[in-house]
């Protein structure tokens, strides 16, 4: 599985930022790894430097092999927060096609 991060102007990702968040993405969706060959992880902040509530966001592209991409996306407070809750609703979704995968198995 191929991970590539995008980021916007105000979000400002570096080698150590993506490091992390890159264990993160491994390790949850590991399970998935043979089936996903590439992750695009996009990092935004709506509000730019101003404060505001909800206004991180986090896309979520997955490429499936032989299957449609599949993009969440998820706003909060934090780019933890907006990871975390894409990462959730991904899984979600992937738990869903692969189950449906393998029941016409």
């Amino acid at each position: 599985m191929t991970i590539q991060f995008n980021t916007d102007n105000n979000v400002h990702g570096t080698e150590e930022f993506i490091a992390l968040y890159i264990v993160q993405i491994e390790s949850v969706l590991s399970r998935f790894s043979e089936h996903i060959t590439r992750l695009e992880v996009h990092l935004s902040d709506e509000n730019g430097p101003k404060n505001g509530m909800n206004t991180k966001r986090c896309l979520l592209e997955a490429r499936l092999e032989h299957r449609q991409p599949i993009a969440v996306s998820n706003q909060a407070d934090t780019l933890d927060q907006a990871m975390d809750g894409a990462l959730v609703k991904l899984t979600a979704t992937l738990d869903t096609i692969m189950g449906k995968l393998n029941n016409h198995k």
